[in-house]
């Protein structure tokens, strides 16, 4: 036990003062230590910037970014002291989910088109079988584009698109559209999508019919059906 100790425990005994002389301890040395005792801990430099650090940026970055905040500072600081700061106040970094745009919504409640590519060979001639998908594009600024887009599946060319800022019946028909209209192909042709909605829809059906072309769909959930148009 120190002697500080000592004669802050006998202090309700005998004057401070007093112990200090006898126990040989400058009094103002003693009152020192008392006042140390009773102030609460100096959080170091670094624990604060780290904690601003991760308060500032929205509890978002973990312990790699805080690391390179910190050292940015002028604190010289590792990964694992500073995740036992972070656990020693219950503080966990939020990673947002990467938000993925949906380009496929089927309507279960209608009646889709069978796949009529099953078992069939590649067609050796263009405008036999034409193939679709929706992909999407990252818009400069944020937010996506919507590219619906037409290929032919013996030359891979593509053959007629469209893009817009949301995913409306239209996008579909619109490429397609553009596509006949420069390709003109004979009765028959073969039109290839997944089961989205904007591939069941009545206006996209018309526009088959009007040019004698058939719909063919990809079995529900099955990705490799339309790989074709897809892997584009």
């Amino acid at each position: 036990m120190s002697t500080y100790r000592y004669i802050a425990q006998r202090a309700s005994q005998a004057p401070v003062r007093q112990l200090c002389q006898v126990l040989r301890v400058p009094p103002a040395a003693c009152y020192a230590w008392q006042r140390r005792q009773q102030a609460p801990p100096v959080e170091p430099a670094w624990q604060v910037a780290v904690r601003e650090a991760f308060s500032r940026h929205s509890q978002r970055y973990g312990t790699c970014r805080l690391r390179a905040e910190a050292q940015a500072k002028g604190h010289a600081v590792g990964r694992w002291r500073i995740r036992r700061v972070l656990k020693a106040h219950d503080l966990r970094a939020q990673q947002p989910r990467s938000f993925v745009p949906r380009t496929t919504d089927s309507d279960p409640a209608v009646c889709a088109a069978p796949n009529r590519l099953l078992g069939q060979p590649a067609p050796t001639a263009p405008n036999r079988v034409w193939v679709g998908d929706i992909t999407y594009l990252p818009r400069q600024g944020g937010g996506w584009l919507y590219l619906a887009v037409w290929l032919d599946r013996c030359s891979r060319k593509v053959v007629g698109w469209d893009v817009r800022d949301t995913m409306p019946e239209d996008l579909v028909s619109e490429a397609l559209r553009r596509a006949l209209a420069v390709r003109w192909p004979a009765a028959g042709l073969v039109v290839h999508s997944n089961q989205g909605s904007q591939y069941t829809a009545t206006r996209f059906k018309q526009l088959l019919t009007r040019h004698g072309a058939v719909a063919s769909m990809s079995r529900r959930g099955n990705c490799y059906d339309n790989a074709h148009a897809e892997s584009f």
